[in-house]
């Protein structure tokens, strides 16, 4: 990949976090451990793959805007790093383009 579709691939996956928000703030309070369907968060064009985890995991990942949640085999070794696997999703962290990740960050 070159450093354009690097970019436009970490635009892309914050795009899907910022959908991942929206789902995060639909829940009630209270509901903060159960499993809820939150979007692969992966650079794939098309991909609606659903991750089931509680939105204080969700919001353990998303503490680091490097960071995204995806299906297992849905990385890009080349752009980003598996942080850690955890059963039914992996946890990355984009090394190229992390600056547009950050940019996209609507927590700052």
């Amino acid at each position: 990949m070159t450093g354009k579709h690097h970019r436009r691939a970490a635009a892309n996956q914050a795009t899907i976090r910022d959908v991942n928000e929206g789902i995060e703030r639909g829940q009630w309070p209270g509901e903060g451990d159960t499993p809820v369907g939150f979007r692969c968060e992966c650079a794939r064009l098309g991909c609606n793959r659903l991750i089931e985890l509680s939105v204080h995991e969700y919001e353990e990942i998303r503490a680091n805007p490097r960071r995204f949640v995806l299906i297992p085999g849905h990385e890009f070794p080349d752009i980003e790093a598996v942080i850690e696997t955890r059963p039914g999703y992996i946890i990355v962290e984009k090394r190229d383009a992390a600056e547009v990740a950050e940019e996209h960050d609507r927590r700052g």
